[in-house]
């Protein structure tokens, strides 16, 4: 990793706050006071976004880029289907592009049908109206990402206790430097679903477990698609491209060629990576910073 990227990487999680998969959620939320002057342009964004329960009843669309941006016209994942159960329900994140919502649901019955998972658990994938959020992610901005845990779904409708409650199981051995014995071929097959589906553009996995996909799976043409970050011992996030005709959404880089499991992943696992320097926290984001119709979005009643 570049020094630059390393940087930018150190700022990024420095703006990160908690709420990790793993963190409880609450049976009784409360509701965020009202902001004073909305108009304000000093006013962190998140602010806004996070104080918003509804979508924008407007044409779906996922707007700017996945850490800069927001979402129009989003849909809600039903918290439960025959193949998937949606986590957290208190954070209210469960709402997506239409697009993403169908690979959620399409992905997890191929998996079922398919014999990888009884089903999937769902945490996080955006907020009703996108846009930076309060709490944890970064990115999570315009309805394309969703982090899946690596734990499988149960056989029984769990109660909202559960899905508060209920903690992730860690993948990742104390140090870093490989997969816990909770990791088997189970949660491989799981990730290996989701990234052979054609609209993926990335998977986000902890270091470790990408190297242990490396010793099994090493020169899959999915393969490709997984990539290392910091975090993600509980989860893996999908991000999906921009949906076909979106003009508005921004897409990412390519992924680089190759499976990913040459010279390039043993950075993770020097004391640079494992141990990173604390980088001084980024302002948090203005509407000003978000493409212009993410103030119509955000303030429309």
């Amino acid at each position: 990793m570049r020094p630059l990227t390393l940087l930018l990487a150190l700022a990024l999680m420095a703006a990160v706050g908690p709420a990790l998969a793993q963190d409880a959620g609450t049976l009784n939320p409360k509701p965020l006071p009202p902001i004073a002057d909305p108009s304000n342009p000093k006013l962190p964004a998140k602010q806004l976004f996070g104080r918003a329960m509804t979508p924008a009843e407007a044409q779906a669309r996922s707007i700017g880029f996945y850490s800069r941006g927001c979402l129009a016209g989003a849909r809600a994942l039903p918290v439960d289907g025959e193949s998937w159960q949606v986590m957290r329900l208190s954070r209210n994140r469960m709402w997506g592009n239409p697009a993403m919502i169908a690979f959620l649901e399409r992905f997890s019955r191929k998996a079922k049908a398919e014999g990888v998972w009884n089903g999937i658990l769902v945490g996080d994938i955006s907020q009703p109206r996108g846009g930076p959020m309060l709490t944890g992610h970064a990115s999570h901005q315009i309805g394309l990402d969703a982090d899946v845990w690596l734990t499988p779904m149960p056989d029984h409708t769990m109660s909202r206790a559960e899905r508060e409650e209920l903690s992730a199981v860690d993948m990742v051995a104390e140090g870093g430097l490989s997969v816990s014995g909770s990791w088997s071929e189970a949660q491989a097959g799981i990730i290996r679903a989701a990234a052979e589906e054609p609209e993926v553009d990335r998977i986000f996995v902890n270091a470790a477990i990408k190297k242990a996909l490396c010793e099994t799976h090493r020169g899959e043409r999915w393969m490709t698609r997984v990539r290392p970050y910091w975090g993600h011992n509980y989860h893996f996030h999908i991000r999906i491209q921009c949906p076909a005709g979106e003009a508005g959404c921004e897409p990412q880089d390519p992924v680089p060629a190759g499976d990913g499991c040459d010279k390039s992943l043993n950075w993770w696992f020097t004391a640079e990576a494992l141990h990173p320097a604390p980088g001084k926290p980024k302002p948090p984001l203005t509407l000003a910073q978000l493409p212009p119709e993410c103030r119509t979005v955000v303030l429309e009643k």
